[in-house]
């Protein structure tokens, strides 16, 4: 895959998040709408194309933390707003060769975390459960050795505490279980055809309504 061998090629340990989701998007796993920007005159052309509300953060490799730097800005209603957060995270990142993404806002107040880490004996194993802020807190967590079939899904979303935010609840409509089956199974499979990935995080994967999208990733290599 093109942006795995690139990534290899210059001695990279990780795919930037929008690398990140093109590897997933190549997998059919639902990512948000984004565009990459590295001056204002591209930034303005993606503003336009996406539209508002948007998120603006910063893009690199090897930048983590992005919320806790200030490198995130979300809810941006007009351009005015865009074009101000795009010129402050960029004045931030410009030593690190970074540079911006300009994304769909997706909403939702039900985070998950789905993952996938190469175990020394068992080989690629995938993860499901509690994401955001929780993911590190409450190790809310279900694991199984891939390949993983919709029996086994389905069974990792019974097995975290949280199990309820999967159902319709406070007017939200239950999560499409289907759907969530079908994304454990593909980081599986994406695990079990590239060799060369030693992780993926994605977190938070939101329920937008019934519908689970990725709204951050993170590939970690292994050279």
């Amino acid at each position: 895959m093109d942006i795995l061998e690139k990534a290899l090629k210059e001695g990279r340990k990780t795919l930037s998040e929008h690398e990140s989701k093109e590897l997933l998007r190549t997998y059919d796993i639902p990512v948000t709408r984004e565009i990459e920007a590295a001056d204002e005159t591209q930034a303005l052309a993606a503003i336009h194309e996406i539209g508002f509300p948007l998120v603006i953060k910063a893009c690199a490799p090897d930048l983590s933390h992005k919320t806790e730097r200030g490198l995130v800005r979300v809810d941006i209603r007009n351009e005015e707003e865009a074009i101000s957060a795009f010129h402050e995270i960029m004045k931030e990142v410009k030593d690190d060769g970074a540079t911006v993404l300009v994304q769909e806002m997706v909403k939702g107040p039900r985070e998950l975390v789905v993952g996938l880490t190469r175990d020394s004996q068992f080989g690629p194993c995938v993860m499901f459960g509690l994401g955001g802020i929780f993911t590190e807190i409450l190790r809310d967590v279900s694991f199984r050795v891939a390949p993983i079939e919709k029996r086994d899904a389905l069974e990792m979303m019974q097995e975290i505490k949280a199990r309820k935010i999967l159902e319709a609840i406070r007017g939200m409509p239950a999560a499409d279980l289907d759907r969530l089956a079908e994304i454990l199974i593909k980081v599986g499979n994406i695990g079990l055809e590239e060799e060369s990935i030693k992780e993926i995080d994605i977190n938070p994967l939101i329920l937008w309504d019934s519908q689970p999208v990725a709204v951050d990733a993170l590939v970690v290599l292994n050279p």
